[in-house]
C-alpha cells in the first residue's frame, strides 16, 4: 500500500500517468507529514490540480487539509510542490464533477459504484456528496 509514496518520493510518478498525484498534507494531531496517491479530477491550469474525496469528509486526508490546507503536491517526476487546498462550494462541485463524466464515462460507469458505497450515498447530477478539493500550486 505505501508503494507509490516511495515511487513518488523517488521522482518516478510518471509511471502513474497524469491523471494521477500524491498529496503531502500535515497530520492534524499529530503535525507529521502524511501522504495520499489521488486522482485528478480536473487539470484546469498548469497551476490547479483538482482532486475527489472517495471517502468523503471523513478520510483523513481531507480531514488533514481542513485543518491545515498547507500542502505539497507531487506530479508525475517533478520535485514537489506547495500548494493550497481548497474545498470546492457544492455548485463547484457538481460542475467540475458533471465535466469528468463527460470526458471519462467509463472510468465514471466502474467507480461510481464504488464511491457510492464507500460514502453510503446515492451521487446523482446534483448535490453531490463528493467532496472535490482544489490544488493550487504556489
Amino acid at each position: 500500500m505505501r508503494a507509490p509514496v516511495w515511487i513518488y518520493r523517488a521522482r518516478a510518478g510518471a509511471l502513474f500517468g497524469s491523471r494521477i498525484l500524491m498529496l503531502e498534507h500535515i497530520g492534524r494531531k499529530s503535525g507529521a507529514p502524511r501522504y495520499a496517491v489521488l486522482e485528478v479530477v480536473d487539470h484546469p491550469c498548469p497551476d490547479v490540480y483538482v482532486v475527489a474525496s472517495g471517502f468523503g469528509r471523513k478520510a483523513q486526508w481531507f480531514r488533514n487539509i481542513a485543518a491545515n490546507p498547507r500542502v505539497r503536491v507531487y506530479v508525475g517526476s517533478h520535485a514537489p510542490r506547495r500548494a493550497t487546498a481548497h474545498v470546492l462550494d457544492q455548485a463547484e462541485a457538481d460542475r467540475t464533477l458533471a465535466a469528468y463524466r463527460g470526458r471519462h464515462p467509463r472510468s465514471w460507469e466502474r467507480f461510481r459504484p464504488v464511491l457510492e458505497d464507500t460514502l453510503g450515498e446515492r451521487i446523482s447530477d446534483t448535490d453531490t456528496p463528493l467532496p472535490i478539493v482544489e490544488l493550487r500550486l504556489e
